[in-house]
Order: C-alpha cells, then structure tokens, then sequence
C-alpha cells in the first residue's frame, strides 16, 4: 500500500434503464421483462469482496450508484449493498452515497426508503424542463414528472441534490437555455451540472444527428448561462459542475484530483495506487450483465499499469477541468513523479494565456483555457509510439 493512500471512492454500475436515450453512450440496457435484482445484487456482493481484498484496508469516503438508472432497483437493494460495504469496515462514518435517479413514476414514493438505506445524495437527470425538448432528447418523463420527483425529495428530507441539465440542445436558443437554468435555480437544489449535449460513437445520434445549434450559439449560451448560476451563488468549481453552499460533489472531486476508487458492476472502471515505488493500475469489469452475474466472481475484462506518459495525461486531463486546477505536490503523490520538465510546458501555456501560475506551484486555467479546455488538455497527450518526438514535460 503506499505509504501516503490517496483517497478512495466505490462506484456501483446498475445498468438497467426504461429505455436507452439516443445520445447515451454508457453500458445500459433497457430492461427485458423482470429487473434481475437479486442475481445482480448477489454478483456485485461478490465483486466488492474482490475489490476491497486488492484495497488493503483502506476506507472509503464516497459511494456512487450510476447507471443506467440506478433508482429501478428497489431501496431494499440499495440498502443491503450499503450494509455489505459498512459490515466490512469499509465505509467511512461521514462518507458521501449518491443515488442517480430519473424523474418519472417508476421511483415516485421511494425517495424516503433510499434516505433510510444510507443514501444522503441524489443526483436527478433532469436534462430540461421543456417538454419538447425533452422529446428531442428522447426522453421519456415530462416536466410535471420532474416536479412531483422534486417535491418527493423534499418530503424525504434529502437536501443534498443534483439536477443534470444538458444545453446546446435541437432548437435550443439563449434565452431557452437560460429558462431551464433559471427553473433549475428556482426548486433550489445544492449542485447543478450543465453540460453540453455532444454526439458520440455508437449512439442513434450518431448514426441519425439532430440539427444543433452553432457553436457559437452553444458558446454564447453557455457563458450566460455560468453568469446566472453565479449571480444564483452557485460556484463553478469544475468546467461543468455548480455547487452551492460548498457542496461540492466529493465522489467526483476525488475522481478530478486523480484519486483512486474501486469500480464494481457490468462495465464498471476502477483505479489503484499501490506500493513504493508507487504503480499505478486500472482494470475493468465485463460490460454484459449476463455474463458478470453468471460467473461466482464476476469477470475482469482487462487490467493495465499505467505508464508516467499515461499518468502525466490523465492527472492533467482530470485536474485541469477543476477551477482551482493542479498542484505540483499533488503531482508527485498521485503519479509517483517528480513534475520535472512538465513545469516547461506548464510556463509555456501560461504564456499563451492559456494557464495562470500562483508562484507556488499551483496552475489553473484561463478564461481562455477553459473555453478551449480540450485544446489545452491535448498539450499533454502521451506521443504516438512512431512520432519520434518527445511529449510534454520530456524537452
């Protein structure tokens, strides 16, 4: 175990949904008859005790139930996991447990149940509150769905939640932007995420794009939209994540500052630090929930130590996105490197413009750099085997 653990964080994948969104590109499926709750539960049972065997002893401090939609399973469930990890002395007493739900009726009633299993955030995807655009998106709950889901979670006492809101969406203008905003603001949740709908691989918006907006459009939108939130008093700290109050989001904080965290679920990820010299490992679950519960120990599909031009991109590529940015001393701990020769480059983009220096070893981006936040996160990629030159940090 190193000799300084970072912090670890347990990240559940139930990836079951009602039916699979047109732009989603993550391992869910829509369900097929009856949900597979007791099998499913049984096999993630049995991945924890792997998982937490490879951890050493260490706590954790956030748990995250992703999916799919994870508010399918019944609180139950969700309850006997918790217990499963808090039994093994693994759970810190303060730890963070998030619960994604999607307004609809299929949780309505539920929100108390998952408070009393330990749950203490939700995070709601909400997307919009216009009902044609929810339609666009292929959703399928309607804006007085997430009303009376608001509304339960306030009767639950659940303080701690998120609304997902998507922007740049098909026929979306500035001003309609900013009244999903603006009625986001008014059920007065802890945290919004306001992200920009983006066509990937493998999707049915890939093989059949809507017509969006321009990017111009879509930047303009966004930069009113990050000026309401903040006269709101909601605080940016990451380039898609608002927080109120200080809540900020620790499950995905640890993941940005390049912790670690135990990936258990069909096609769920997970990253280790160990030993001194520190290495670096991550590995990955098979994605077909049938063979992940079919198997006694559910099955690893690959499993990779990561090299320093693999680290030194990835530290970069999570940490950057924070409005604080990186520090050099949490450079060293988390990639088991000295920044050496990655300051160079560091100095040179802050000469462009695109980072700013605290003159102790903290850099954060730019106005400029968060608006090209991939141009800048691409200066620090690993080079191609045949390039023939040397990347960043090694000149």
């Amino acid at each position: 175990m190193s000799p300084t653990p970072l912090p670890l964080s347990l990240y559940v994948h139930l990836p079951w949904c009602v039916k699979k969104c047109p732009y989603c590109d993550f391992n869910s499926h829509a369900v097929r008859g009856s949900l597979p709750e007791k099998a499913y539960l049984a096999a993630l049972i049995a991945d924890l005790d792997e998982e937490l065997g490879r951890a050493g002893g260490r706590q954790i401090e956030s748990v995250f139930f992703g999916g799919g939609t994870p508010s399918l399973f019944s609180a139950e469930s969700i309850d006997r996991l918790i217990v499963a990890v808090r039994r093994r002395g693994s759970l810190a007493p303060d730890a963070e447990i998030t619960l994604e739900a999607n307004p609809g009726a299929v949780e309505r009633g539920r929100f108390a149940d998952y408070a009393a299993a330990g749950v203490n955030r939700v995070s709601v995807g909400v997307q919009s509150f216009d009902a044609d655009k929810l339609t666009a998106l292929g959703r399928i709950h309607s804006p007085r769905e997430t009303e009376t889901t608001l509304e339960e979670l306030r009767r639950a006492d659940i303080t701690n939640v998120n609304l997902d809101l998507m922007y740049g969406l098909p026929g979306q203008d500035i001003a309609a932007a900013l009244a999903d905003v603006e009625q986001a603001i008014q059920a007065q949740p802890s945290h919004i995420s306001h992200y920009q709908l983006t066509i990937e691989p493998n999707t049915l918006f890939h093989a059949r794009p809507p017509v969006r907006p321009d990017d111009d459009l879509i930047a303009d939108a966004e930069i009113a939209c990050a000026e309401r939130l903040a006269a709101a008093g909601f605080e940016r700290y990451e380039v898609s994540a608002y927080a109120r109050d200080g809540r900020v989001c620790r499950h995905n904080v640890n993941y940005w500052r390049f912790g670690d965290y135990l990936g258990i679920g069909a096609g769920a990820h997970g990253k280790l630090s160990q030993g001194e010299p520190l290495i670096v490992s991550r590995r990955w679950k098979n994605r077909h929930p049938q063979s992940y519960m079919a198997a006694p120990v559910p099955p690893v599909d690959g499993e990779t130590l990561m090299d320093a031009a693999q680290l030194r991109f990835e530290f970069m590529l999570n940490g950057l996105r924070l409005t604080t940015g990186i520090h050099e001393c949490d450079y060293q701990v988390r990639t088991g490197s000295e920044i050496g020769g990655l300051r160079r480059e560091l100095e040179i983009l802050e000469e462009e413009g695109m980072l700013l220096s605290d003159g102790d070893g903290g850099w954060r981006a730019s106005a400029l750099g968060f608006r090209f936040l991939n141009d800048l996160q691409a200066r620090f990629l690993p080079p191609r085997p045949d390039a023939g030159v040397s990347g960043p940090g090694n000149g």
